[in-house]
């Protein structure tokens, strides 16, 4: 049996991991897949029978992902994750826990799991599929399907947590980091994507600046990363465009621009916003 970072989602106790279930000191028993991760969404909180990314979109996104498009972003994630790591020093008797909301298809919480193979790391997501395909490559990670909004972790339980693209659940966040402990959060900046948005929209429009404090935590730091990607087809093109929000709010004559590309270059650009648990 191995006892899981995770909690109940239904009474809060502590997770022991048997063969095909994971149980609580209280009954409560949750499926652990073929692929090893556990199902932590209570039907009351599912707002469709799958929520999330869907097959597709998982696919779409680990094959741009995996082509090195966002490799610089991926590569500052891990420098900050390994900074915030130093500072906080050895943890007295426990492994430095941390944990990816919102994980997707793995590719950020694959990466930390490599630049902190010391670490204990979970990651979860409400995409039961993205969550598969993560179990399915990354084995040194515990998975979960679960949401942001009720994280399934005990109150202080993770030194680091990290957010990238992922919905925004700052109390939650503040309620399971440990105090000292940090949040990382990416979020897009003014220019990112401005190349794909020029083919969807007649009239483009920069992403708003975040200068946001949370309740819990304190600011530390911002770090920028930009750069330039060619993105050779509309293969390319769509997979990128199924990753973004603009694929929920874009009208058929900008898909179909979309689909007719023979090949464009478009700016790319995150902010990683470091934040302490105060």
């Amino acid at each position: 049996m191995e006892e899981l970072m995770f909690r109940c989602p239904l009474c809060g106790d502590g997770l022991v991991r048997e063969e095909h279930r994971a149980v609580c000191g209280k009954g409560h028993s949750f499926d652990v897949a073929r692929q090893g991760y556990v199902h932590l969404l209570p039907v009351n909180k599912m707002h469709s029978k799958l929520p999330g990314d869907s097959r597709e979109m998982v696919e779409s996104r680990r094959r741009f992902l995996e082509a090195g498009y966002y490799a610089p972003f991926q590569e500052e994630l891990c420098r900050l994750v390994k900074q915030c790591a130093a500072a906080l020093g050895a943890p007295r008797g426990e492994k430095l826990a941390l944990c990816d909301a919102g994980c997707g298809e793995g590719y950020y919480t694959g990466a930390m799991a490599r630049a902190l193979p010391e670490g204990a790391l979970c990651g979860f997501d409400i995409s039961k599929l993205a969550v598969k395909a993560a179990a399915g490559k990354y084995k040194t990670v515990q998975w979960a399907v679960a949401s942001s909004f009720a994280i399934p972790l005990g109150e202080e339980s993770v030194h680091l947590l990290t957010n990238v693209f992922s919905p925004l659940a700052a109390e939650e966040f503040a309620r399971v980091v440990k105090p000292g402990g940090y949040f990382l959060y990416a979020v897009p900046g003014e220019r990112h994507l401005f190349g794909l948005k020029e083919i969807l929209y007649q009239d483009p429009y920069e992403n708003p600046h975040r200068e946001t404090e949370y309740p819990g935590f304190r600011f530390v730091e911002r770090t920028a990363v930009r750069g330039e990607i060619y993105l050779p087809d509309a293969k390319t093109a769509l997979d990128l465009f199924s990753m973004t929000p603009y694929y929920w709010k874009t009208g058929v004559e900008g898909v179909r621009r979309l689909e007719e590309t023979k090949g464009f270059s478009t700016e790319i650009a995150f902010d990683f916003l470091v934040y302490q648990k105060t």
